[in-house]
């Protein structure tokens, strides 16, 4: 999976494909970020898949576990249907009802937790018909020639959290 893509290819920058990445606990996209008490690391989420040619978005929470070297060990993927008309677009701080509901089972089900930093791996993992996980990036196959590219690391499925070098600075964008 991530091997085909980090085979010692470099990006503009001369550096390789991240191992491992940091998410920095905050108060957005990484509020639900920690270690439970056996050690293993968490993220707790809300991906997205996006409304196209008619069809309504869908809405899940994700719950992914990861063991202390940062390897995932367990995904939790909750469909949720679409996203309420009355609630904002995605990528805010607003949550649904369901949505609500979802992430304090996920999290309860890991209890106690303690929230802070992780270090983890990209990974990426089918559910529920589409792509999920920390997907890394690589060189764009139609233009392996552009000397312009970055290794990437983006919440999907949504593309609401991008990560890039340095690795260990826990940083996105949105």
């Amino acid at each position: 999976m991530i091997a085909s893509l980090d085979a010692g290819l470099r990006d503009s920058e001369g550096e390789t494909a991240p191992a491992r990445f940091v998410i920095a606990h905050d108060d957005y996209h990484a509020e639900l970020v920690g270690r439970a008490a056996d050690g293993r690391q968490f993220f707790i989420t809300t991906p997205f898949g996006s409304a196209t040619y008619g069809q309504t978005s869908t809405e899940f929470v994700a719950r992914y576990l990861f063991d202390a070297e940062g390897a995932l060990v367990d995904a939790t993927i909750v469909p949720l249907g679409a996203r309420p008309e009355t609630v904002a677009l995605p990528g805010n701080g607003w949550r649904f009802t369901a949505q609500a509901e979802a992430l304090e089972q996920l999290l309860s089900e890991i209890q106690p937790v303690a929230f802070g930093n992780i270090e983890i791996s990209p990974f990426s993992i089918t559910a529920h018909g589409q792509e999920f996980g920390l997907i890394l990036h690589g060189p764009d196959p139609e233009h392996p020639d552009d000397d312009d590219w970055h290794w990437t690391v983006t919440v999907e499925p949504g593309d609401y959290m991008a990560f890039y070098s340095p690795w260990d600075s826990g940083e996105y964008d949105t």
